[in-house]
């Protein structure tokens, strides 16, 4: 009985550390992934941005007219604008979306007893818009601030600190979580059902194929899927948010999402004004979230050999 305690508290530490190296490996991985998939399509998203926050008509003509006229007045670089301040948001949102999906998975498993297994259905979505829920909550000022970038002249805000200063002091601390509440809501089925469909396709692909590890390309596909249904089941709320986010440039006041959604449908209609832009989000999200799944999938493999590359050589 003591040999076999003695052995459990010898075991103990190795497996603290191996638990620690996850999380870490999680964090890092997380937000690489981030930052590529965000960087590939930050000027599909911040001239998806512009058409969400104004009441211009949207079509594939009107966006290339604005991408055009853009890189005209303001150079090729300004197609990146508010990249910075995305790269400041997307990395610790990433990461902590990606660690805390993990460790939401091995909580739910543990409860479930799915013993590594995939988790089933309900959890698996679960898993997914909780760590959505989590990443947003810790990072939502930051996307604010890159909506405000994406859509004012350079000569209105210097940095992302300059945003800050000026958005407390003019228009209140408060102001840095508006839109916060369509926020959660849309992210709930966004997160959930880009998660769930990507965790759903993984399983399927290794019960037809017997292969445990789908090929970048098909990773790639999965996550594009993923990204299609997520934006599509969300982006009404998207839009009330961006709306919100940027009101005080856009000199307009919203006071919740009901009427911020009654305005958008009384002064553009239903289709035309809570999806616009959506046809270029089926572009932009599967591209995106593909990149991002696929990138954190790689990055994890990568260091998981590293690891044991260095631990064979120790």
């Amino acid at each position: 009985m003591e040999n076999v305690a003695k052995k459990s508290l010898e075991t103990t530490p190795t497996q603290n550390t191996r638990g620690k190296q996850q999380i870490i490996n999680s964090l890092i991985s997380g937000a690489i992934a981030g930052a590529v998939a965000k960087t590939t399509v930050a000027p599909l998203d911040r001239t998806k941005i512009i058409f969400q926050v104004s009441s211009r008509g949207f079509s594939a003509k009107e966006v290339v007219k604005l991408i055009y006229q853009t890189y005209r007045n303001e150079g090729f670089f300004s197609l990146w604008r508010g990249n910075s301040a995305t790269m400041v948001r997307v990395i610790p949102y990433a990461a902590l979306q990606f660690c805390s999906h993990e460790q939401y998975k091995q909580i739910l498993g543990s409860y479930f007893g799915t013993h590594g297994r995939p988790l089933p259905p309900l959890p698996r979505l679960l898993a997914g818009a909780m760590a959505g829920i989590t990443a947003t909550t810790l990072t939502y000022p930051l996307d604010l601030v890159r909506a405000r970038m994406a859509v004012t002249p350079k000569e209105m805000y210097g940095n992302i600190l300059h945003v800050f200063v000026r958005i407390s002091r003019e228009e209140g601390f408060r102001t840095l979580y508006s839109g916060f509440s369509p926020t959660i809501l849309g992210v709930i089925p966004y997160a959930g059902l880009s998660f769930f469909t990507y965790e759903t396709c993984k399983k399927l692909h290794a019960e037809y194929t017997g292969r445990p590890h789908p090929y970048p390309h098909e990773r790639l596909f999965f996550g594009a899927c993923a990204g299609l249904i997520g934006q599509s089941a969300s982006y009404p709320l998207d839009v009330v948010r961006r709306r919100m986010q940027t009101a005080g440039v856009q000199y307009r006041k919203y006071t919740g999402i009901i009427e911020t959604m009654r305005q958008i449908v009384a002064e553009e209609g239903s289709i035309a004004g809570l999806y616009k832009g959506l046809s270029m989000n089926w572009l932009k999200g599967p591209i995106a979230v593909g990149t991002s799944f696929t990138t954190f999938d790689l990055m994890q493999i990568l260091l998981r050999k590293l690891q044991d590359h260095e631990t064979l050589h120790r």
